[in-house]
């Protein structure tokens, strides 16, 4: 028997805005930052509402790769409460890191922002979130008047 192809359907996009980024710590070949969230949107055809501030990212970079450790709370335009644990990976080679650094607007094909999610909430309507699974793409923006925020298109694995 041969298993389907997995097939992803675009179910909403995160505009998470984050902070400065914290020096935590260096161990032997990394490093350890924090990252708080300060609020966001959240906006698709099946999710609306916004990204709750108080949660952080927690990133390990060994190398070229940062591996990601992401939580928070989104709240539904219904007022239901999501939290989300985000893990994933950041990696680029160190001539693209500095185009991004410089400002430039690099192509997502250029380097590796993924994450894989899970959604944890008991609210009827948004069940589906916690029992399915979904990749996000995600980007770094920042806006002219220096606001950076991260955008994540989460996709639902069929």
């Amino acid at each position: 028997m041969v298993l389907p192809d997995p097939q992803l359907t675009f179910a909403f996009e995160a505009r998470v805005e984050v902070a400065e980024s914290l020096h935590v710590g260096r161990g032997p070949d990394e490093v350890l930052m924090f990252t708080p969230i300060t609020g966001g949107t959240v906006d698709g055809p099946r999710l609306r509402g916004t990204v709750l501030p108080g949660g952080g990212d927690w990133s390990t970079t060994r190398g070229a790769c940062a591996s990601l450790d992401a939580r928070y709370l989104l709240r539904a335009d219904d007022g239901a409460v999501i939290d989300i644990v985000n893990l994933g990976f950041w990696r680029a080679t160190p001539e693209i890191d500095a185009r991004i650094e410089a400002g430039e607007d690099v192509p997502e094909t250029e380097y590796y922002y993924r994450t894989s999610p899970v959604f944890r909430t008991d609210h009827p309507a948004h069940r589906w979130l916690a029992e399915s699974v979904f990749v996000g793409l995600a980007r770094g923006e920042t806006s002219p008047d220096g606001q950076h925020t991260v955008c994540i298109r989460f996709f639902e694995v069929q």
